[in-house]
Order: C-alpha cells, then sequence, then structure tokens
C-alpha cells in the first residue's frame, strides 16, 4: 500500500502526479490528510478530498510513504508528530520513502538522509542534513525516491511504480500516458 500525505498547503501537480500515475500502475494507494477535514487545501486554492484522515489509518501495511512539497504543505507535513513517528517507525522497518520538491526537508530535519544522495527544489538544499544533493530531477537509494520539483512529478511517479511494480509495468505507464522516459525516469 501507497499512503500519500496531504498537509495544507502542498503543491498539487506533486502529489496528483504522482497519485495518477501510481493508480494507473493499479497499484494499491491512499490518500490521507493530516489536517483535522479530509478536504485539504493546496498551495493554489486547489480543494482535494483524502481517502482518510491520519488519525483513522495505520501503516503497517505500508509499502511507500509519501510526502508531495509545496510551501507551507512541507513544513506542515514536517510539523504533525504522529506522521513524523509514522515514518520514523517505517524508516527502521526499511520501508521505501518518497518526496518530492520541498518535502525532502522532512526527511533531512529528521536526519534521515545522511551521506545519502538526494535531490529537492533548488534552496531547501540546506535543510536536507548530511545529505549530497545532486540537483537530479529523481534521485533513488535503498530507501529513499526522492524528486525535484514539480515537473518532477510524473518521473518519481514512475520511479515509484518500477520499484514496486517493475519496469515493464512503469514503461507501460509512460507509454500509455505519451511520455518519453529519459535518464530522469528510466532507472
Amino acid at each position: 500500500m501507497i499512503y500519500v500525505f496531504l498537509a495544507t498547503g502542498f503543491e498539487e501537480v506533486e502529489a496528483l502526479g504522482v497519485i495518477d500515475v501510481c493508480r494507473r500502475a493499479q497499484l494499491p494507494l491512499s490518500i490521507v490528510s493530516v489536517a483535522s477535514e479530509r478536504v485539504v487545501r493546496a498551495a493554489h486554492g486547489v480543494g482535494i478530498e483524502a481517502d482518510l484522515l491520519f488519525a483513522d489509518a495505520s501503516f503497517e501495511d505500508a509499502d511507500l510513504l509519501f510526502l508531495p512539497g509545496g510551501m507551507p504543505g512541507a513544513e506542515n507535513l514536517y510539523q504533525h508528530e504522529g506522521l513524523r513517528e509514522a515514518i520514523l517507525r517505517h524508516h527502521q522497518r526499511g520501508g521505501l520513502l518518497g518526496a518530492i520538491c520541498a518535502a525532502p526537508l522532512v526527511y533531512g530535519r529528521m536526519g534521515l538522509l545522511q551521506g545519502l544522495n538526494a535531490t529537492c527544489y533548488p534552496g531547501f538544499e540546506p535543510e536536507l542534513a548530511g545529505a549530497q544533493c545532486t540537483g537530479k530531477m529523481v534521485e533513488e537509494t535503498e530507501q529513499f525516491i526522492l524528486g525535484k520539483g514539480p515537473a518532477a512529478a510524473i518521473p518519481t511517479g514512475l520511479a515509484i511504480v518500477r520499484r514496486l511494480a517493475g519496469a515493464d509495468v512503469a514503461e507501460g505507464v509512460a507509454k500509455g500516458m505519451l511520455f518519453e522516459c529519459n535518464e530522469s525516469c528510466a532507472g
């Protein structure tokens, strides 16, 4: 199961691009609101209805926890203590974590990116404590799939699909979307 966490001020394209790609691949996915309501307002005023509230979810079945960027969305994600605890438990179990744009700051501030290659929206590199920031559109390590920003939403989604469902499925989704996979998503 993939869990995508929405906080007030998230970047629409980063969340919905990844959600769309993963659902096209028929990967099980739930959208989780860390706000007090199921409808979460994005950075540009779009309201998205989550499948469930954070308090009503258990993440023990998670294959991937994913954080979309945007501001103040990424900061709001970091401020959610329950989410940080869920991330830490998932990381300690060896689970896969994803983020895009400003949201890698959550993992960076938690010290989870120490010594790893990472990417983020330009200007957020200081938030990725101890990481080697590469500036790539998508950066993958054993436990992380990170995207640089809004333009990386589709490649990040395809990287997730490739990791969880295989290269053939990712290539099929890309082809169906008329997306030309290059070094940013080919693995």
